[in-house]
């Protein structure tokens, strides 16, 4: 697996595993389209998978946020099928109406509270 694609997926596994009633299993795709590009496939227990991968030209942290949304699209599609909340990360100022929103804040990969913009956690740190 590109170094940058492991480096960028390995907080958004740990906050998954972590907080998500769902599991993942991550199987890379080394040259995925026969472009050079690696790719990294996220299965849900169903065998249905999405697509990870990262850009060049992105810095670290928009690396990690951008990983985390796909991540986060993923992981609310296999709640859903499991017909559980679909809501992940859940945000802990309101329960049970919104996930977290990955993005970049100072430079640093955060959840963050789409309603209030506040920041909840560093990409990776959501258990802590």
């Amino acid at each position: 697996m590109d170094d940058a694609l492991g480096t960028a997926l390995d907080p958004v596994l740990r906050d998954l595993s972590a907080t998500c009633a769902v599991r993942a299993t991550v199987v890379e795709e080394a040259d995925f389209l026969g472009q050079g590009e690696d790719v990294v496939m996220v299965y849900a227990s169903d065998g249905s998978g999405q697509g990870v991968s990262v850009a060049a030209h992105q810095s670290a942290a928009e690396r990690v946020a951008d990983v985390a949304d796909q991540v986060q699209g993923w992981a609310v599609e296999e709640l859903c099928a499991q017909l559980k909340p679909a809501v992940w990360p859940e945000c802990p100022a309101h329960p049970d109406t919104h996930p977290l929103r990955a993005g970049v804040v100072e430079g640093a990969a955060v959840w963050s509270c789409p309603r209030t913009l506040r920041v909840v956690a560093p990409i990776g740190e959501l258990a802590t």
